[in-house]
């Protein structure tokens, strides 16, 4: 009883923490700060920005040359939600004056990392997203949630079906507004909805066997839509 009485204290003083930290003031809740010297220092505009989370930081992380060659920027968060990504949008995304941001984003939604979000609310983040970068001229690109079984920080959670059909709402919204729809998980997903185990090691993060197979399906989307503009 006292052990349990311990527990229960130690989760009320936790969450009460939590809370607090939530609603302080103080609190970078979007984390502006992030990339707030670096969008001061560019020089120019960059051609192509990726707003994302861990999986797209972790990316240039491993792969920083892939970037560099394509002429991406990466304005990716570990961690962060859409709803955390649609706040900062104008300060990391249009007011870059890219002419093309790629949006991968869903999986932390689903991990509730900033609490519970119906998949429909997702997908009204992302597509606030796509109308903030139209109405400031620049092209946006729509990418699947990557595959994944389980959440290493979420163990409760069963997070496969619902990124499945996460991705079918993405993609028909995609289609009827006429994006360009990337899609890592079809050849990344193993037959139960996780990502396929040669691409990864803690079941969502790729590995650089992981990003190979995203550096083969992401150029050729948007180099077609530079040829649309015109580069």
């Amino acid at each position: 009883m006292k052990n349990l009485k311990k527990l229960l204290l130690l989760a009320a003083l936790t969450l009460s923490a939590a809370t607090a930290a939530a609603q302080d003031p103080e609190t970078d809740w979007a984390n502006f700060g992030r990339f707030e010297a670096e969008n001061a220092a560019l020089a120019a505009s960059p051609e192509v920005v990726l707003m994302g989370n861990s999986i797209t930081e972790g990316w240039i992380r491993l792969r920083p040359g892939f970037f560099a060659e394509n002429g991406y920027v990466s304005r990716a968060i570990s961690g962060q939600t859409t709803s955390q990504m649609l706040v900062r949008f104008r300060a990391d995304v249009v007011e870059l004056h890219p002419r093309i941001v790629v949006i991968c984003a869903g999986t932390n939604d689903i991990a509730r990392n900033t609490g519970r979000i119906s998949l429909e609310h997702i997908l009204d983040n992302l597509q606030s997203m796509v109308e903030l970068a139209r109405a400031n001229g620049i092209r946006p690109i729509l990418c699947s949630v990557p595959p994944a079984g389980a959440f290493g920080w979420r163990p409760e959670l069963k997070p496969a079906q619902d990124i499945v059909r996460l991705n079918g709402m993405i993609r028909a919204y995609a289609d009827a507004e006429g994006i360009p729809y990337v899609d890592y998980h079809t050849p990344m997903a193993a037959a139960d909805g996780s990502m396929n185990a040669d691409y990864t090691k803690d079941g969502v993060h790729p590995t650089e066997a992981g990003y190979a197979v995203m550096e083969r399906i992401l150029p050729p989307v948007v180099k077609r839509v530079q040829a649309e503009i015109g580069k």
